[in-house]
C-alpha cells in the first residue's frame, strides 16, 4: 500500500511516500522454517560459537560472493560449496557468504533486498521474499549462511535463517547496530574501523554484550520498544585499514589487547578489503601468510573470510541483463571457483599436518 506523505510547514519536506510491505510474521507464514531446518540452523550456530570460543578445533571458512544479485548463480555456487564442505568437514566448517545488503560510501546499488531487479525499482518486498526463499533452500542443503546485517529491520524477516553475521567497518561504531546485535540470536563479528582502529570494535563487543531497550519493529511490523538480553558471542574481524592487519605482529598485538581488556581474543581474518589492498587477486597473498601462521599454531586465528564467485573479477551493474556475465560479481571483485578450491584445499592441508 502506498501512502503519500503530505508535507507540512516543518515535516515531510523531503519525503514523498511510504510503501507498506508484508509483515515479518506474514513472510514467515508464507515461507516457514521446517523442524529439520531449524535444527540445522541451531547446530551450525553452536558449531561456529564453539570454534570462536576454542571448544571446536575446526577452522571457520566464510566464503562466497561479495554480494548476491543472481539467485540462480547463488544456488549453483551453493551446490558446489556443499560438495567442498562435505569433503573437508573434519577440519573446516565452511559457511557461505550470502550478502543481501551493501553499505555505500556515497551512492550506488544497496544490495539485493533494496533493489532485487537491479533497475532502481526498489521492490523491497520482492527482495525480502526472494532472499528468504533462497535462505531456506540453502538451509535445506545444510549450508550455513553468513551475511552482513545493515538495516536493523531486516533481521526480523531473515534472522532465523542466518548462522553468522557481520557488522561492517562503517557501522561498528553505530549505537543502533550495537543495540541490534545485543538481541541477535547468532554469533556476530564486528569489523575494525576503516582506519584499522580496533578500539571501536572492542567497544561494540562490550556494548552488544549488555541488555538494551530500543525502538524497532515486532513480528507484525508494528513500532515497538525492543528489550534485549545481550549477545555474548561476538568477536572481531580484522579487515585491514590504513595498513594491513593480518600479519603475525598485528594479529598478536590485537589478541594481546583483547586479552588485557578481558574480551575474547579469537579472531577472524578478512582476506579481502583493505587487507588485500582492494584487489581480489591479492587475497591469496593474505591466505598464504595465514597458512604460515597456522602452521606455527597461532591459536588466536580461528577463521578467515574470502570473496569468491563462480567466475573471477567483477562487472558493471548497469549492463543490460542479457549481456551480463553469469556468476561474476557486480560489487567487489572475487576470485573464481578453481582458485577457491585450491585455497580451501591448502588451508585444510594445514590441519591434516597437525594431526
Amino acid at each position: 500500500m502506498l501512502d503519500v506523505l503530505v508535507p507540512s510547514q516543518t515535516n515531510n519536506l523531503n519525503f514523498v511516500s511510504a510503501n507498506r510491505i508484508v509483515s515479518p510474521r506474514k513472510l514467515w507464514s508464507a515461507y516457514p522454517v521446517s523442524v529439520d531446518v531449524a535444527d540445522f540452523i541451531q547446530r551450525s550456530r553452536q558449531s561456529i560459537t564453539e570454534i570462536l570460543h576454542g571448544k571446536d578445533p575446526r577452522f571457520l571458512v566464510i566464503v562466497g560472493p561479495c554480494s548476491i544479485h543472481d539467485i540462480d548463480a547463488a544456488k549453483e555456487y551453493a551446490s558446489r560449496l556443499k560438495s567442498l564442505s562435505d569433503n573437508y568437514s573434519e577440519n573446516l566448517l565452511i559457511v557461505m557468504r550470502v550478502y543481501f545488503e551493501k553499505p555505500r560510501t556515497t551512492v550506488g546499488w544497496k544490495g539485493f533486498i533494496n533493489d532485487p531487479k537491479l533497475d532502481s525499482s526498489f521492490d523491497v518486498e520482492a527482495g525480502l521474499t526472494a532472499a528468504r526463499k533462497l535462505l531456506i533452500n540453502l538451509a535445506e542443503l545444510e549450508i550455513p549462511v553468513a551475511t552482513e546485517v545493515l538495516d536493523p529491520v531486516t533481521p526480523q524477516y531473515l534472522g532465523d535463517l542466518i548462522s553468522w553475521a557481520a557488522i561492517g567497518a562503517r557501522t561498528t561504531e553505530s549505537q543502533t547496530h550495537r543495540e541490534m546485535v545485543s538481541g541477535l540470536s547468532m554469533p556476530v563479528g564486528f569489523k575494525n574501523n576503516t582506519d584499522g582502529n580496533i578500539q571501536v570494535a572492542m567497544n561494540a563487543m562490550k556494548s552488544a554484550s549488555g541488555k538494551h531497550s530500543f525502538l524497532g519493529i515486532d513480528s507484525d511490523g508494528r513500532i515497538s520498544v525492543i528489550n534485549s538480553l545481550g549477545n555474548l558471542n561476538t568477536h572481531i574481524v580484522l579487515r585491514g585499514g590504513e595498513n594491513p592487519n593480518y600479519e603475525k605482529r598485528a594479529v598478536e598485538e590485537v589478541a594481546r589487547t583483547l586479552s588485557e581488556a578481558r574480551l575474547p581474543s579469537n579472531l577472524v581474518i578478512d582476506c579481502s578489503h583493505a587487507n588485500s589492498n582492494y584487489d581480489f587477486r591479492q587475497q591469496r597473498v593474505v591466505v598464504d601468510n595465514l597458512i604460515q601462521q597456522l602452521k606455527h599454531s597461532n591459536s588466536s586465528i580461528v577463521g578467515l573470510m574470502l570473496e569468491s564467485n563462480l567466475n573471477e573479477g567483477k562487472q558493471a551493474i548497469h549492463l543490460p541483463k542479457d549481456i551480463m556475465k553469469y556468476g561474476v560479481s557486480v560489487t567487489d571483485g572475487c576470485i573464481g571457483w578453481d582458485e577457491t578450491i585450491d585455497i580451501i584445499s591448502q588451508v585444510n592441508d594445514v590441519f591434516i599436518q597437525r594431526q
